[in-house]
């Protein structure tokens, strides 16, 4: 999943609730909050502007609920 240097998001939400998308960089240091709102149920998508980033690797953590999820993210400049 390289991106360079934008990606998308893209989530389902089974019931409507609160989400919060944030990233995090291999320090564990938050570099972006993406989203942090309540959210109605259904597929919803987020863009992630990295140009001001420094190449590597990147952690996004959504939680909506008591479902928190984290994905790995390959930032290639």
């Amino acid at each position: 999943n390289p991106f360079n240097p934008g990606t998308q998001i893209r989530y389902d939400l089974p019931q409507n609730g609160r989400v919060a998308i944030e990233v995090f960089n291999s320090l564990g240091q938050r570099v972006a909050t993406l989203v942090n709102k309540d959210m109605s149920a259904g597929t919803h998508t987020v863009s992630f502007d990295a140009s001001n980033l420094a190449s590597g690797i990147y952690l996004y953590k959504m939680t909506s609920g008591s479902t928190s999820i984290t994905q790995k993210m390959l930032l290639v400049k």
